[in-house]
Protein backbone atom coordinates (compact mmCIF):
# COMPACT_ATOMS: atom_id res chain seq x y z
CA UNK A 1 0.00 0.00 0.00
CA UNK A 2 1.19 3.56 -0.89
CA UNK A 3 2.20 5.56 1.92
CA UNK A 4 0.19 9.58 2.00
CA UNK A 5 1.67 12.42 1.99
CA UNK A 6 0.46 15.61 3.66
CA UNK A 7 2.17 18.70 3.80
CA UNK A 8 1.05 22.49 3.18
CA UNK A 9 1.75 21.82 -0.67
CA UNK A 10 1.27 18.32 -1.47
CA UNK A 11 -1.39 16.07 -0.33
CA UNK A 12 -1.53 12.12 -2.24
CA UNK A 13 -2.36 8.65 -1.42
CA UNK A 14 -5.34 7.52 0.82
CA UNK A 15 -5.09 9.51 4.17
CA UNK A 16 -5.28 7.80 7.30
CA UNK A 17 -6.65 11.04 9.78
CA UNK A 18 -6.17 9.11 12.64
CA UNK A 19 -2.41 7.89 11.89
CA UNK A 20 -1.84 11.80 10.87
CA UNK A 21 -2.67 12.69 14.48
CA UNK A 22 -0.10 10.46 15.83
CA UNK A 23 2.60 12.02 12.89
CA UNK A 24 1.39 15.73 14.15
CA UNK A 25 1.19 15.09 17.61
CA UNK A 26 -2.04 16.65 17.73
CA UNK A 27 -5.13 15.49 19.54
CA UNK A 28 -8.73 13.80 18.30
CA UNK A 29 -11.79 15.80 19.18
CA UNK A 30 -13.42 13.69 22.07
CA UNK A 31 -17.28 13.35 23.22
CA UNK A 32 -15.85 15.79 26.11
CA UNK A 33 -14.89 18.07 24.07
CA UNK A 34 -17.42 17.97 21.13
CA UNK A 35 -20.34 18.68 24.36
CA UNK A 36 -18.68 21.96 25.48
CA UNK A 37 -18.03 23.36 21.74
CA UNK A 38 -21.99 21.99 21.78
CA UNK A 39 -22.98 24.71 23.97
CA UNK A 40 -22.40 27.02 21.75
CA UNK A 41 -22.40 26.03 18.18
CA UNK A 42 -25.17 23.41 18.53
CA UNK A 43 -25.10 20.09 17.56
CA UNK A 44 -22.92 20.93 13.97
CA UNK A 45 -22.67 19.04 11.20
CA UNK A 46 -19.08 18.87 10.67
CA UNK A 47 -18.31 18.47 14.64
CA UNK A 48 -21.26 15.22 14.27
CA UNK A 49 -19.74 13.69 11.54
CA UNK A 50 -15.99 13.86 12.46
CA UNK A 51 -14.96 16.44 9.87
CA UNK A 52 -13.49 19.01 12.24
CA UNK A 53 -11.89 16.02 14.27
CA UNK A 54 -8.22 17.19 15.57
CA UNK A 55 -7.05 19.70 18.21
CA UNK A 56 -4.17 21.67 19.90
CA UNK A 57 -5.43 23.23 22.94
CA UNK A 58 -8.92 23.98 21.72
CA UNK A 59 -10.26 22.95 25.65
CA UNK A 60 -7.75 25.81 27.09
CA UNK A 61 -9.02 28.40 24.72
CA UNK A 62 -12.52 27.74 25.61
CA UNK A 63 -11.36 27.91 29.16
CA UNK A 64 -10.37 31.08 28.61
CA UNK A 65 -13.41 32.33 27.14
CA UNK A 66 -15.34 30.87 30.34
CA UNK A 67 -13.68 33.17 32.28
CA UNK A 68 -13.81 36.37 29.99
CA UNK A 69 -11.14 36.65 27.63
CA UNK A 70 -12.32 37.18 24.68
CA UNK A 71 -10.05 35.20 21.61
CA UNK A 72 -9.85 35.84 18.20
CA UNK A 73 -10.15 33.83 15.03
CA UNK A 74 -7.74 33.65 12.51
CA UNK A 75 -7.83 31.62 9.27
CA UNK A 76 -6.57 32.08 5.56
CA UNK A 77 -6.12 31.07 1.62
CA UNK A 78 -3.41 30.71 -1.12
CA UNK A 79 -5.11 32.33 -3.83
CA UNK A 80 -2.85 29.90 -6.55
CA UNK A 81 -6.56 29.59 -8.68
CA UNK A 82 -10.14 30.61 -8.00
CA UNK A 83 -11.50 29.28 -5.18
CA UNK A 84 -13.42 25.72 -4.49
CA UNK A 85 -15.95 24.01 -2.82
CA UNK A 86 -13.00 22.37 -0.36
CA UNK A 87 -11.84 26.21 0.35
CA UNK A 88 -15.40 26.72 1.61
CA UNK A 89 -15.76 24.01 4.23
CA UNK A 90 -13.31 25.06 6.81
CA UNK A 91 -15.17 28.46 5.74
CA UNK A 92 -18.45 27.67 6.90
CA UNK A 93 -17.46 26.52 10.17
CA UNK A 94 -15.25 29.60 11.07
CA UNK A 95 -18.37 31.63 9.96
CA UNK A 96 -20.42 29.25 12.91
CA UNK A 97 -17.66 29.92 15.27
CA UNK A 98 -17.59 34.03 14.72
CA UNK A 99 -21.13 34.37 14.90
CA UNK A 100 -21.69 31.46 18.44
CA UNK A 101 -18.79 32.90 20.14
CA UNK A 102 -19.16 37.01 18.65
CA UNK A 103 -15.16 37.14 17.84
CA UNK A 104 -13.00 39.17 15.50
CA UNK A 105 -11.59 37.18 12.56
CA UNK A 106 -8.18 37.90 10.76
CA UNK A 107 -8.40 36.24 7.41
CA UNK A 108 -4.63 36.08 5.59
CA UNK A 109 -4.21 36.02 1.46
CA UNK A 110 -1.04 34.59 1.42
CA UNK A 111 -0.15 36.19 -2.05
CA UNK A 112 3.66 35.78 -1.40
CA UNK A 113 3.46 32.15 -0.62
CA UNK A 114 1.95 31.03 -3.68
CA UNK A 115 4.22 33.13 -5.74
CA UNK A 116 7.02 31.77 -3.93
CA UNK A 117 6.04 28.38 -4.72
CA UNK A 118 4.68 28.52 -7.68
CA UNK A 119 6.80 29.19 -10.62
CA UNK A 120 4.05 29.61 -12.75
CA UNK A 121 2.62 32.60 -10.98
CA UNK A 122 3.47 36.17 -10.94
CA UNK A 123 2.58 38.51 -7.61
CA UNK A 124 0.37 40.18 -9.92
CA UNK A 125 -1.66 36.89 -10.81
CA UNK A 126 -1.39 36.13 -6.90
CA UNK A 127 -2.67 39.84 -5.59
CA UNK A 128 -5.77 39.01 -8.19
CA UNK A 129 -6.73 36.21 -6.89
CA UNK A 130 -6.54 37.16 -3.43
CA UNK A 131 -9.00 39.88 -4.46
CA UNK A 132 -11.34 37.30 -6.25
CA UNK A 133 -11.02 34.87 -3.76
CA UNK A 134 -12.34 37.87 -1.51
CA UNK A 135 -15.58 37.60 -3.02
CA UNK A 136 -16.15 34.22 -1.63
CA UNK A 137 -15.55 34.61 2.05
CA UNK A 138 -17.71 38.17 1.66
CA UNK A 139 -20.61 35.95 0.22
CA UNK A 140 -20.64 33.54 3.01
CA UNK A 141 -21.96 36.55 5.14
CA UNK A 142 -19.05 37.38 7.33
CA UNK A 143 -19.92 40.22 9.83
CA UNK A 144 -17.82 42.85 7.80
CA UNK A 145 -16.84 44.65 11.07
CA UNK A 146 -15.48 41.55 12.68
CA UNK A 147 -13.78 40.34 9.51
CA UNK A 148 -10.40 41.91 8.41
CA UNK A 149 -8.87 40.54 5.19
CA UNK A 150 -5.62 41.06 4.28
CA UNK A 151 -2.79 40.14 1.46
CA UNK A 152 0.84 39.80 3.18
CA UNK A 153 2.30 42.10 0.31
CA UNK A 154 0.02 44.26 0.72
CA UNK A 155 0.24 44.46 4.79
CA UNK A 156 3.74 44.09 5.30
CA UNK A 157 3.83 47.18 7.30
CA UNK A 158 2.88 45.61 10.45
CA UNK A 159 2.81 41.96 9.51
CA UNK A 160 6.79 41.59 8.44
CA UNK A 161 7.74 43.29 11.83
CA UNK A 162 6.20 40.27 13.60
CA UNK A 163 7.74 37.59 10.92
CA UNK A 164 11.06 38.68 11.58
CA UNK A 165 10.66 38.19 15.43
CA UNK A 166 9.32 34.85 14.22
CA UNK A 167 12.46 33.91 12.27
CA UNK A 168 15.07 35.00 14.02
CA UNK A 169 13.54 32.10 15.98
CA UNK A 170 13.38 29.61 13.98
CA UNK A 171 16.63 27.65 12.11
CA UNK A 172 17.24 26.60 8.97
CA UNK A 173 17.72 22.87 10.39
CA UNK A 174 14.33 22.84 12.20
CA UNK A 175 12.49 24.50 8.47
CA UNK A 176 14.06 21.29 6.67
CA UNK A 177 12.94 18.91 9.24
CA UNK A 178 9.29 20.07 9.45
CA UNK A 179 8.82 21.56 5.79
CA UNK A 180 11.58 19.12 3.96
CA UNK A 181 13.35 22.24 2.27
CA UNK A 182 16.35 21.21 0.56
CA UNK A 183 19.69 23.54 -0.57
CA UNK A 184 17.64 24.16 -3.63
CA UNK A 185 14.76 25.70 -1.82
CA UNK A 186 14.93 29.54 -2.42
CA UNK A 187 15.05 31.76 0.53
CA UNK A 188 11.74 33.56 0.22
CA UNK A 189 9.99 29.92 0.67
CA UNK A 190 12.21 29.34 4.12
CA UNK A 191 11.18 32.35 5.42
CA UNK A 192 7.69 32.29 4.20
CA UNK A 193 6.14 29.91 7.66
CA UNK A 194 7.47 33.25 9.71
CA UNK A 195 4.45 35.15 7.32
CA UNK A 196 1.81 32.81 8.03
CA UNK A 197 2.79 32.66 11.92
CA UNK A 198 1.94 36.36 12.28
CA UNK A 199 -1.31 36.73 12.26
CA UNK A 200 -1.77 34.44 15.35
CA UNK A 201 -0.20 37.14 17.33
CA UNK A 202 -1.16 40.17 15.61
CA UNK A 203 -4.10 40.81 17.82
CA UNK A 204 -1.99 40.85 20.67
CA UNK A 205 0.67 43.57 18.98
CA UNK A 206 -2.34 45.52 18.20
CA UNK A 207 -3.62 45.69 21.41
CA UNK A 208 -0.35 46.20 23.36
CA UNK A 209 -1.76 42.44 25.54
CA UNK A 210 -1.56 39.06 25.03
CA UNK A 211 -4.80 37.79 23.26
CA UNK A 212 -5.86 34.27 22.56
CA UNK A 213 -6.15 32.98 18.82
CA UNK A 214 -7.97 29.99 17.45
CA UNK A 215 -6.73 28.60 14.11
CA UNK A 216 -9.28 26.62 12.45
CA UNK A 217 -7.77 25.13 9.41
CA UNK A 218 -7.11 21.84 7.43
CA UNK A 219 -4.79 19.48 8.91
CA UNK A 220 -2.52 19.95 5.89
CA UNK A 221 -1.93 23.29 7.25
CA UNK A 222 -0.72 22.37 10.51
CA UNK A 223 3.10 22.20 9.72
CA UNK A 224 3.28 25.79 10.06
CA UNK A 225 1.46 26.19 13.50
CA UNK A 226 3.84 23.29 15.05
CA UNK A 227 6.57 25.77 14.31
CA UNK A 228 4.39 29.00 15.35
CA UNK A 229 3.63 27.38 18.61
CA UNK A 230 6.81 26.77 19.62
CA UNK A 231 7.94 30.13 18.75
CA UNK A 232 5.38 31.77 20.85
CA UNK A 233 6.27 31.58 24.38
CA UNK A 234 9.45 32.66 23.81
CA UNK A 235 8.03 35.71 22.29
CA UNK A 236 6.00 36.78 25.08
CA UNK A 237 3.00 35.17 23.62
CA UNK A 238 -0.23 32.69 23.99
CA UNK A 239 0.50 29.26 21.93
CA UNK A 240 -2.48 29.76 19.51
CA UNK A 241 -5.40 26.60 19.48
CA UNK A 242 -5.73 25.18 16.38
CA UNK A 243 -9.13 22.82 15.04
CA UNK A 244 -8.45 20.90 12.37
CA UNK A 245 -10.56 19.72 9.87
CA UNK A 246 -10.54 16.47 7.10
CA UNK A 247 -9.92 17.34 3.13
CA UNK A 248 -12.51 17.67 0.96
CA UNK A 249 -13.14 14.53 -1.44
CA UNK A 250 -12.29 15.13 -5.30
CA UNK A 251 -14.98 14.42 -7.64
CA UNK A 252 -12.18 11.39 -9.03
CA UNK A 253 -12.19 9.61 -5.28
CA UNK A 254 -9.11 10.80 -4.09
CA UNK A 255 -8.87 12.32 -0.61
CA UNK A 256 -8.45 16.19 -1.71
CA UNK A 257 -9.98 18.46 -4.43
CA UNK A 258 -7.52 20.10 -6.18
CA UNK A 259 -7.04 23.72 -8.12
CA UNK A 260 -4.75 21.50 -10.31
CA UNK A 261 -7.44 19.30 -11.37
CA UNK A 262 -10.01 21.27 -12.69
CA UNK A 263 -12.13 18.35 -14.10
CA UNK A 264 -12.35 16.78 -10.84
CA UNK A 265 -13.43 19.93 -8.52
CA UNK A 266 -16.42 22.52 -8.69
CA UNK A 267 -14.99 25.99 -8.33
CA UNK A 268 -17.38 28.82 -7.35
CA UNK A 269 -16.95 30.43 -10.33
CA UNK A 270 -18.13 27.77 -12.40
CA UNK A 271 -21.00 27.93 -14.62
CA UNK A 272 -24.11 26.10 -12.87
CA UNK A 273 -23.93 23.80 -15.96
CA UNK A 274 -20.55 23.28 -15.90
CA UNK A 275 -20.74 22.15 -12.67
CA UNK A 276 -23.53 19.27 -13.26
CA UNK A 277 -21.40 18.15 -15.90
CA UNK A 278 -18.66 17.89 -13.67
CA UNK A 279 -20.89 15.64 -11.19
CA UNK A 280 -22.39 13.44 -13.59
CA UNK A 281 -18.88 12.59 -14.57
CA UNK A 282 -17.77 11.95 -11.11
CA UNK A 283 -15.82 8.82 -9.55
CA UNK A 284 -18.71 6.95 -7.83
CA UNK A 285 -18.65 3.31 -5.77
CA UNK A 286 -21.22 2.22 -8.21
CA UNK A 287 -20.99 -1.64 -9.83
CA UNK A 288 -20.08 -2.06 -13.70
CA UNK A 289 -23.13 -2.64 -14.92
CA UNK A 290 -26.97 -1.39 -13.86
CA UNK A 291 -28.39 -5.15 -13.39
CA UNK A 292 -25.23 -6.00 -11.35
CA UNK A 293 -25.64 -2.88 -8.77
CA UNK A 294 -29.09 -3.31 -8.25
CA UNK A 295 -28.13 -7.20 -7.22
CA UNK A 296 -24.82 -6.77 -5.62
CA UNK A 297 -25.14 -2.73 -4.43
CA UNK A 298 -22.87 -0.20 -4.61
CA UNK A 299 -19.76 0.93 -2.11
CA UNK A 300 -20.95 4.40 -0.97
CA UNK A 301 -17.61 4.78 1.37
CA UNK A 302 -15.44 5.52 -2.13
CA UNK A 303 -18.32 7.17 -3.87
CA UNK A 304 -17.57 10.61 -4.35
CA UNK A 305 -21.28 11.96 -4.70
CA UNK A 306 -21.69 10.48 -1.22
CA UNK A 307 -19.08 12.25 0.06
CA UNK A 308 -19.97 15.51 -1.00
CA UNK A 309 -23.46 14.88 0.84
CA UNK A 310 -21.70 13.33 4.04
CA UNK A 311 -19.11 16.87 3.97
CA UNK A 312 -21.47 19.64 2.71
CA UNK A 313 -24.98 19.08 0.88
CA UNK A 314 -26.81 16.96 3.17
CA UNK A 315 -27.41 18.09 6.72
CA UNK A 316 -30.06 15.40 7.91
CA UNK A 317 -28.30 12.35 9.54
CA UNK A 318 -31.68 10.20 8.90
CA UNK A 319 -31.39 10.93 5.51
CA UNK A 320 -27.60 10.13 4.81
CA UNK A 321 -28.07 6.93 6.44
CA UNK A 322 -31.02 6.45 3.96
CA UNK A 323 -28.83 7.07 1.32
CA UNK A 324 -26.46 5.33 2.06
CA UNK A 325 -28.56 2.34 2.92
CA UNK A 326 -30.48 2.52 -0.44
CA UNK A 327 -26.74 2.79 -2.46
CA UNK A 328 -25.67 -0.27 -0.80
CA UNK A 329 -28.70 -2.55 -1.50
CA UNK A 330 -28.93 -1.30 -5.03
CA UNK A 331 -31.98 0.55 -4.37
CA UNK A 332 -30.10 4.00 -5.48
CA UNK A 333 -28.59 4.27 -8.94
CA UNK A 334 -25.23 6.30 -9.42
CA UNK A 335 -26.69 8.17 -12.23
CA UNK A 336 -30.05 8.93 -10.34
CA UNK A 337 -27.48 9.77 -6.97
CA UNK A 338 -25.46 12.39 -9.53
CA UNK A 339 -28.77 14.18 -10.64
CA UNK A 340 -29.63 15.32 -6.82
CA UNK A 341 -26.31 16.19 -5.85
CA UNK A 342 -25.86 17.92 -9.52
CA UNK A 343 -29.07 19.93 -8.56
CA UNK A 344 -28.10 21.11 -4.85
CA UNK A 345 -24.86 21.87 -6.30
CA UNK A 346 -26.35 23.77 -9.08
CA UNK A 347 -28.85 25.93 -6.46
CA UNK A 348 -25.75 26.27 -4.42
CA UNK A 349 -23.74 27.94 -7.30
CA UNK A 350 -26.71 29.87 -8.27
CA UNK A 351 -27.01 31.55 -5.08
CA UNK A 352 -23.49 32.40 -4.02
CA UNK A 353 -22.47 33.55 -7.39
CA UNK A 354 -25.53 36.58 -6.70
CA UNK A 355 -23.79 37.66 -3.54
CA UNK A 356 -20.35 37.05 -4.99
CA UNK A 357 -20.98 39.77 -7.63
CA UNK A 358 -22.69 42.25 -4.62
CA UNK A 359 -19.88 41.45 -3.00
CA UNK A 360 -17.66 43.66 -5.32
CA UNK A 361 -18.79 46.83 -4.24
CA UNK A 362 -18.38 45.49 0.05
CA UNK A 363 -14.69 44.57 -0.33
CA UNK A 364 -13.28 47.84 1.09
CA UNK A 365 -15.28 47.29 4.23
CA UNK A 366 -13.31 44.22 4.68
CA UNK A 367 -10.05 45.00 3.61
CA UNK A 368 -7.25 46.17 6.72
CA UNK A 369 -4.26 47.86 5.27
CA UNK A 370 -1.71 49.53 6.95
Amino acid sequence: MEEFVVTPWEVHGAIDYFELVERFGTQLIDDELSKRLKKYIGDHQMLRRNIFYSHRDLNWILDKYEKGEKFVLYTGRGPSSNTHLGHLMPWFFTKDLQEAFDVKLYFQMTDDEKFLFNNELKLDDTRNLSYENALDIIALGFAPKRTKIFLDTEYANVLYKIAVEVAKRVTFSTAKAVFGFTNSTNIGSIFFTSMQSAPAFLESVLEKKNVPCLIPCAIDQDAHFRVCRDVAPILGYYKPAVVHCKLFPSLAGSDKMSASLPQTSIFTTDAPKTARKKVMNAFTGGAVSVKEQKEKGGNPDICSIYQYEYYLFEKDDDKMKELREKCKRGELMCGEHKQILADKIEKFLTAHQEKREKARDKIEDYMLRD
